[in-house]
């Protein structure tokens, strides 16, 4: 985030019927069909979805998954979402390939433990870990309230409250920063597919109470109605896949702090928790949480490094944003002492080896309510008394 007291920042959400989005659900779905199998499955899964196409690709090792399982499953997903249409459908018409193979061997062998050699990563990489006292849930506001408008409207599109809106959404939402705090919101936007039977200003009706429904008033206030953008194009019927080829992994900053934070440029779905990209990213939110709400620092930025192979971290950098070099110090301390960060260790410390991973796919992999499942548990607050001075 800008060293800037006084600024305007912006963070944008898609929906989980944005095309990127069903291919990050796709292959989701694809890791927790195998670690429902086998908790100990290595899955790296691409997804391509076009104009009634999806190609599944990518490496597995694990249980034999019948090929025509998953096809069903993909249609499960799509039909979720709410895909029936001319373009891209979850019955016969939308055709589903599997190109699934095996697991290299040289990536095996780097991966996993023997004799005395720890579970190794399974790529070299630098994942980043965010938290900042902005909302409840410690997240950056732009992207938590982003988020929050697409996933209210998804909600009331599935059970019936919200009509002639379909699947593929996209929010934005500008945040005005006076003195470092978020203050009032400046703009927002919020592109939808429609149906035929209704016009732009009917769309902009429909879209506007998702607004007060999801943003805290005092945060509205003074808000123009001319600063609310709804389907700047003039119109949007054709969406979805159909209107725009999707692939996984190509929102990760929809996936993390909208931009608020760096992001170490690996994508999380479609990969099973020995790949750091993924469980090292959430065990840095993971402490970055925990830091920040033991109120110690108002907002903290971590990053670990790995290399293929290799157990342990690289490095471990800790940023509080307030030049106490002894708080930071203290803290860096703390973490070598009470966190193992190896791959084995983040599994084991998060309990990752669980089918929790569909879920993540939309509204973002950070910010949300950890479950009886397993979901989110790096979302949890439970290690505050480690940082507490």
């Amino acid at each position: 985030m800008s060293s800037l007291k006084n600024f305007l920042f912006t963070s944008e959400s898609v929906s989980e019927g944005h095309p990127d989005k069903v291919s990050d659900r796709i292959s989701d779905m694809v890791v927790d069909t195998y670690l429902s199998s086998d908790p100990f499955s290595r899955v790296a899964c691409e997804t391509l979805t076009t104009t009634n196409k999806v190609v599944l690709a990518g490496e597995v090792r694990g249980p034999e998954i019948k090929k025509d399982e998953l096809i069903k499953r993909v249609r499960n997903c799509i039909k979720d979402i709410g895909y029936d249409q001319e373009g891209f459908t979850w019955r016969e018409a939308t055709k589903i390939e599997s190109h699934l193979h095996s697991q290299s061997s040289d990536i095996a062998m780097g991966v996993d433990s023997s004799g005395n050699k720890d579970e190794g990563a399974g790529d070299q990489g630098i994942m980043f870990g965010y938290a900042c006292n902005e909302t409840d849930l410690l997240m950056p506001a732009p992207i938590h309230y982003s988020h929050k408008i697409l996933r209210l409207m998804a909600e009331d599109r599935k059970s019936g409250k919200l009509n002639n809106i379909e699947p593929d959404s996209k929010s934005q939402v500008t945040f005005e920063y006076i003195d470092g705090k978020p203050a009032r919101v400046k703009s927002i936007v919020i592109s939808s597919q429609h149906s035929h039977n209704i016009n732009q200003s009917q769309v902009r009706d429909l879209l506007r109470p998702y607004i007060s429904k999801s943003i805290p008033e005092n945060f509205l206030k003074d808000f123009d109605e001319n600063d609310f953008y709804v389907n700047p194009t003039g119109n949007f019927v054709i969406g979805g896949p159909d209107g725009d080829c999707g692939l996984t992994g190509r929102k990760i900053i929809v996936d993390t702090y909208g931009g608020a934070a760096p992001h170490g440029g690996g994508a999380f779905s479609g990969k099973d928790p020995t790949k750091v990209d993924r469980s090292a990213a959430y065990a840095a939110r993971y402490i970055a949480k925990n830091i920040v709400a033991s109120k110690i620092a108002n907002k903290c930025l971590m990053q670990l490094s790995y290399a293929i192979g290799v157990s342990k971290p690289l490095s471990i950098y800790v940023d509080l944003f307030d030049d106490d070099l002894d708080k930071n110090k203290f803290v860096v301390d703390k973490i070598k002492e009470n966190f193992d960060l190896s791959p084995r260790g983040i599994r084991e410390m998060l309990k990752l080896n669980k089918p929790i991973y569909e879920k993540t796919a939309a509204y973002g992999h950070f910010g949300r309510v950890p479950d009886d499942s397993g979901s989110f548990s790096w979302e949890k607050i439970d290690k505050i008394g480690v940082f507490s001075k």
